[in-house]
């Protein structure tokens, strides 16, 4: 066991393990932050698609856990005093928020998937992943093109993603109250800042386990219903799906446990505390390494096909009309209609 002082630094175990995880925090932020702007040259007149907003939200939750790891060692060597307060706690809980909405996001999708028999009035509501997340494509000019893109206005949103947002500025707000009772509590009053913080790493704990449970679930709807299209491309979402949902389930069951019996995700409040380094150092690896990066990996892995280069509006009508105007489409109609609902079926039981 070792005792951490103030104005003292981590153990060179528990040292190493920060400076390894910021590390790779820092390459999956900088992957998903490149590959966004490629998708984005290659796609700048749909928006933002649910592609490039998963690529975001993932890059700025990595680049958050990045910050925390460097402040942390930065704070534990300089011996900051304000850091073990609300600060530290803010600088940890903030890129947890943006993990757990962009897997939220990921759920809402799922759902609207599995429901859209029933919801046949929403079936607007569910794009392809290159197809706008806020709304339909248009042939527009460059202006407007660029107007949509950096303008969040007009925004349009379906309703199972507009709980998303909400259930996330609900986590944000308790988020911003914890530390301030966190604050308040480092004077001479009733509360204990101890306390506070280790009840919302308990409630957010459950929260990121249940979404665990519920990728899984859905995942499992998914894939049974993926199963009986009969085409390459839905094989290969299939697997995807079903990767994401094991993925999901046993990372996010692994960092849940580790939050609720241990003190990892405190050690912002590292004053006076008692540490194994070696110890310490594996269930650091489990719950931001096997909860966080790895499923923040997978998502990226999945979603890393670039779209089709952009074809203009005249090129697409003149394909379309030779295709019109093929004799074959004139004998068999029947055919090429149940092809086109079969190929509608493929697009929309695509949810990576």
């Amino acid at each position: 066991m070792i005792e951490l002082r103030e104005g003292t630094c981590y153990p060179k175990a528990l040292m190493g393990v920060n400076v390894g995880l910021a590390s790779v925090d820092a390459l999956i932020a900088v992957l998903a932050f490149a590959q966004l702007m490629r998708i984005h040259s290659r796609n700048t007149h749909n928006g933002w698609t649910r592609q490039k907003v998963f690529h975001l939200m993932i890059g700025s939750s990595n680049l958050g856990y990045f910050l925390y790891f460097v402040l942390t060692i930065v704070a534990a060597c300089k011996g900051w005093i304000f850091w073990s307060h609300s600060c530290g706690f803010v600088v940890m809980a903030f890129p947890k928020i943006l993990f757990l909405a962009a897997f939220l996001l990921l759920l809402s999708f799922w759902v609207d998937l599995c429901h859209q028999s029933n919801d046949e009035e929403d079936e607007d509501d569910v794009y392809s992943p290159r197809e706008a997340l806020l709304e339909k494509n248009k042939p527009n000019s460059n202006a407007d093109s660029r107007q949509r893109c950096c303008s969040f206005r007009a925004v349009k949103v379906g309703s199972r993603q507009k709980v998303v947002v909400l259930v996330t500025l609900l986590v944000f707000l308790l988020m911003l109250v914890a530390a301030v009772l966190i604050w308040i509590g480092r004077g001479r009053n009733p509360i204990d800042s101890s306390a506070v913080a280790r009840v919302y790493v308990d409630l957010f704990a459950l929260a990121v386990f249940l979404l665990g449970v519920a990728l899984a679930c859905y995942g499992l709807v998914l894939f049974l219903k993926m199963s009986k299209v009969r085409s390459e491309r839905a094989s290969s979402e299939m697997w995807k799906v079903a990767g994401l949902a094991v993925v999901s389930v046993l990372c996010f069951t692994s960092s849940a446990a580790v939050a609720v019996f241990t003190d990892i995700p405190l050690l912002f409040n590292w004053h006076g505390q008692k540490i194994n380094g070696v110890c310490t150092s594996l269930l650091m690896v489990l719950y931001y390494f096997i909860g966080s990066s790895i499923p923040s990996v997978f998502v990226l892995w999945v979603m890393r096909e670039l779209p089709p280069p952009l074809v203009t509006f005249s090129q697409q009508e003149s394909r379309t009309i030779a295709f019109i105007s093929d004799s074959s489409a004139t004998v068999q109609p029947q055919r090429w209609t149940a092809a086109a609902s079969v190929q509608n079926q493929v697009s929309r039981a695509s949810p990576i």
